[in-house]
């Protein structure tokens, strides 16, 4: 399969099943849409002194978890530990690749992944484990989704950010280009919480305005500036701005997409409670940690926030304790929960427009007429579908997984999925 074919259909929307789409006042041409990707690939960082990300270590184990294993000691550790100068905050360089993701761009700035963007799977793995307190089994679930759908499963390697495939390939980019997780409508999507939408032209760049939205509906009352007391980013405002979002996506690009994979917002968005708050749900959602690992200024007295690109784990400024992982693991049935949740809280349809105003509603494992079951079961077994299925990537097309890239997510998410009660993939 071709580099091109994989592009075309991975990314170009709703031409094939709508060839009428192309020629709507508004709607870019594929050739744009070709354009604007290849501009991204050849601007991407170069780093020529890639270094591995610093493992956990006896003296500082965090959660234990070494070359891609399950993590040994409890939760509630200290972020970086005192005297782990392995793991300080060092900002990206110019050269170093950064992407849509805060948590593992955070991850890159401490040295949990390696510095310069360019990451693995076992990398992948032991830092969301020893910085988030991630379960094993979310945390291979999350990293078969980057490294197979994102980047390279032979190599094992990805990109956080932008098209890299020099690095993360040895096979001559035979299965296309590795996008990173820049790619669109993979991990990146629309109606992302704090990044535009593909259609508008930059949709991995944080977006100051749609965060200001979000600290505007987490504003408790009080002195603005006051990043301890006055915001708390819980479920219902997190619920509430995904809505939003949405919302105006739908009502503003006629390429609006929101398929299968857009649980995965729904996941990603349950992480600004569930994993920032220093001890995670059994701290507070305020703008402390969570302007930390967005990287922003704090509130001014109107509450705005400038992006500084220094997405970090938080500091306490009075001095005392510094960040803590939450204290039990985050595993895939409480990521369903709070999916479910948050969907629950604001059902929108799945689907995706042929042109603003013209919204069509699809089917898909447990989404029917565009509603997301909420049976956990079901939601869980959606989730293994989208790294093992052919899942459609815009309402005209299907991706379909090339063997290398089946086998890989199977061998990896069967024996993480094999009690589920989810019908699982063979591999090829």
């Amino acid at each position: 399969m071709s580099g091109l074919f994989l592009l075309a259909i991975m990314v170009v929307p709703n031409v094939i099943a709508f060839p009428w789409v192309a020629g709507m006042s508004g709607v870019r041409s594929v050739s744009e849409i070709e354009a604007q990707l290849a501009k991204r690939q050849s601007t991407c960082p170069f780093n020529a002194n890639h270094v591995p990300a610093a493992p956990a270590t006896s003296k500082f184990p965090y959660a234990g978890a070494i070359n891609g294993l399950p993590s040994t000691r409890p939760g509630n550790f200290q972020v970086p530990a005192n005297g782990d100068t392995a793991h300080a905050f060092v900002a990206p360089g110019p050269n170093d690749i950064r992407g849509p993701c805060p948590g593992l761009n955070t991850a890159a700035n401490h040295n949990f992944i390696s510095h310069d963007g360019v990451t693995t799977f076992t990398e992948l793995l032991d830092a969301q484990q020893n910085i988030y307190n991630v379960g094993y089994d979310l945390a291979v679930l999350l990293a078969v989704l980057g490294v197979g759908l994102d980047g390279d499963p032979i190599t094992e390697k990805m990109s956080i950010g932008c098209d890299a495939t020099s690095r993360t390939s040895l096979t001559g980019s035979l299965l296309g280009a590795e996008g990173g997780l820049d790619s669109h409508n993979k991990f990146e999507g629309d109606a992302s919480l704090t990044r535009a939408d593909f259609f508008f032209g930059d949709d991995h760049t944080f977006n100051e305005t749609y965060f200001a939205e979000l600290t505007a509906l987490a504003y408790k009352g009080g002195d603005k500036t006051d990043v301890i007391n006055s915001y708390s980013f819980n479920q219902t405002v997190v619920a509430q701005h995904q809505f939003n979002r949405y919302q105006n996506s739908k009502a503003t690009n006629p390429n609006f997409f929101f398929g299968p994979k857009a649980i995965l917002l729904y996941g990603a968005a349950s992480f600004l409670y569930e994993l920032f708050p220093s001890h995670g749900p059994d701290g507070a959602p305020g703008f402390l940690d969570l302007g930390s690992f967005y990287g922003t200024t704090n509130p001014n007295a109107n509450g705005n926030v400038v992006f500084n690109n220094t997405e970090h784990v938080p500091i306490n400024p009075t001095g005392g304790p510094g960040w803590f992982s939450r204290t039990n693991p985050y595993n895939i049935s409480a990521l369903v929960l709070q999916v479910v949740d948050l969907y629950t809280a604001h059902p929108v349809l799945f689907g995706g427009n042929v042109g603003v105003g013209n919204f069509d509603a699809l089917n898909f494992g447990a989404i029917s007429k565009g509603q997301l079951s909420l049976s956990p079961q079901d939601v869980t077994c959606l989730l293994y579908q989208l790294a093992t299925d052919d899942v459609p990537d815009s309402l005209s097309s299907l991706l379909t997984l090339p063997s290398e890239i089946l086998n890989f997510t199977t061998s990896k998410l069967n024996p993480i999925f094999e009690n589920s009660g989810c019908t699982l993939a063979s591999p090829l």
